[in-house]
């Protein structure tokens, strides 16, 4: 005799398989069409960077094209509520980093976002150093001449950043808090327009990640004044930490970007797992990790779990920065 308990068991075993093997199947068919990799700053910044050379990648193993779509505004609220509208199908995916996935939150608590129950972690691709570069009209040569010059004349020294609450707002104010050096910001829409106007002398510093920094150092038209991160980064090893500059309060001082691919939530795991897989193949092909190394950005291949942890750690660390500093956006 069939009782209703083995029915219903029997029910949810044949649910089971039959969804596990239209997930197998969908994984097995994906892709059968373009891929959008949605970038939530405008061409020319870090995160665009990176996408362009990943979708690059990405479209030559997969055999279907990436196409990527910047979707600046709101510190990149505007295409992450963009992206958690879209289709859990492997689609459209998002080059999340460490201001959208793991300081927005804490910026725009109305919003509720939750990145770790609203997107599924797919690949984490690279770990960016920060870089503080001034004008070559500003004095200092060191951080502790900038933090001395900072002090002496309270909010003369403007600082930029890709708008307010993006990861290099939150950086200088992260090294505001710390040395108690107060400046004033001046938020842009994308990291790009800040470094054409600290090219042009409208604005005396920026604290940003290195690929839109590099060339222009290298060219003498800004100064690197220090790194965000614990070790000095092999494309400038001229340039020392934070940590190393004595200035009192930056003892163990790190603020790296990172920046990953995330999907929908929902998204069909056997999608994650062949995403996942062809971004890593990429980031250990030579081609890309000498193309990143030029860009002063790391390649970082890790499981989709592992990013996930990654996203949880970011979200409290940074939390505890957003509210000591006071940061609000408008």
């Amino acid at each position: 005799m069939i009782t209703s308990f083995s029915r219903r068991t029997c029910l949810r075993t044949v649910t089971g398989a039959l969804a596990l093997l239209a997930l197998s199947s969908h994984a097995q068919s994906y892709p059968q069409r373009a891929i959008k990799l949605v970038v939530p700053f405008t061409p020319g910044g870090s995160a665009d960077i990176l996408a362009r050379a990943v979708g690059q990648e990405l479209a030559k193993s997969l055999g279907q094209p990436v196409v990527i779509e910047n979707l600046p505004g709101a510190g990149g609220s505007v295409a992450t509520e963009r992206v958690l509208r879209a289709a859990a199908d492997g689609y459209t995916l998002f080059m999340g980093h460490t201001g959208t996935l793991a300081v927005n939150p804490h910026l725009y608590p109305k919003l509720g976002l939750n990145p770790l129950r609203d997107f599924t972690p797919v690949a984490l691709v690279a770990q960016v150093p920060n870089v503080l570069v001034v004008h070559p009209s500003v004095a200092a040569q060191t951080l502790a001449d900038f933090i001395t010059l900072a002090k002496a004349k309270p909010l003369a020294i403007s600082y930029g950043s890709g708008g307010n609450g993006s990861a290099a707002h939150i950086t200088m104010e992260y090294l505001k808090l710390q040395t108690g050096a107060p400046m004033q910001h001046v938020p842009y829409k994308g990291t790009a327009p800040s470094v054409n106007d600290l090219l042009a002398g409208q604005i005396q510093a920026l604290f940003t990640g290195s690929p839109a920094l590099v060339a222009h150092i290298k060219a003498g038209k800004m100064r690197a004044l220090a790194v965000s991160s614990a070790k000095r980064v092999p494309l400038l090893p001229d340039v020392p930490t934070v940590a190393e500059s004595g200035v009192q309060g930056t003892a163990g001082f790190e603020a790296d970007q990172w920046y990953g691919l995330v999907a929908p939530a929902n998204t069909p795991a056997p999608v994650v797992k062949l995403l996942n897989e062809h971004v890593n193949k990429a980031l250990a092909s030579t081609e890309l990790s000498t193309r990143f190394s030029t860009e002063g950005a790391e390649p970082s291949p890790v499981s989709p779990a592992a990013f996930g942890v990654l996203i949880g750690n970011e979200l409290k660390r940074w939390e505890k920065v957003v509210h000591s500093a006071k940061v609000t956006v408008d």
